[in-house]
């Protein structure tokens, strides 16, 4: 069935089971398009990803590596020192995991590689992930522990860990249908 004048052709009218060659599936159903095409739409949608993400990690990290030059930070004792340093390893640790796919990209560009470096990068968001994850419930265990006292921050960080738990791996899970 041709498409009306002045009006695209957007589904199969009913009754009509041809269906238009360049009109994508329903959401849930395979894609027509090549494993290309799929591969460049699968690493944009995942740089987007990564670009809301790094900032903010990249921000943290910037925040935890200029508290030792505050005047209060000589106030904390020797576990606070010890839980804040972790904090700033894993910090930059997560700002270097996020930018691995991009350093992946570079050494394979050009190579027709693009369906194993989406899985790399789709892996190593996945850890960043859960990383970020880890970063926000220590460095909440440590305002908490400097603010009131280390019960309270025990509290607050188990808290974290269960509601970001929830966040990034219960309902991506439950949106998904697993």
């Amino acid at each position: 069935m041709p498409p009306v004048r002045g009006r695209l052709l957007t589904r199969p009218e009913v009754g009509d089971r041809r269906r238009p060659s360049n009109v994508r599936r329903m959401a849930g159903r395979a894609r027509d398009e090549t494993p290309q095409e799929r591969a460049d739409r699968n690493w944009n949608e995942l740089l987007q990803e990564l670009r809301v993400s790094q900032t903010g990690v990249q921000l943290l990290a910037g925040f935890l590596a200029t508290l030792p030059f505050q005047s209060r930070f000589e106030a904390l004792d020797g576990f606070q020192r010890g839980w804040y340093v972790g904090l700033l390893a894993l910090a930059f640790a997560t700002v270097g995991v996020m930018l691995a796919p991009v350093a992946i990209h570079r050494r394979v560009f050009q190579t027709d590689s693009k369906p194993e470096l989406v899985q790399a990068g789709h892996r190593l968001t996945a850890a960043a992930l859960a990383m970020i994850a880890l970063l926000l419930a220590g460095i909440l265990f440590l305002v908490v522990d400097v603010v009131y006292d280390r019960t309270w921050a025990a509290a607050m960080g188990v808290v974290a860990s269960v509601v970001l738990a929830v966040l990034l791996v219960l309902v991506p899970r439950r949106v998904a249908g697993n």
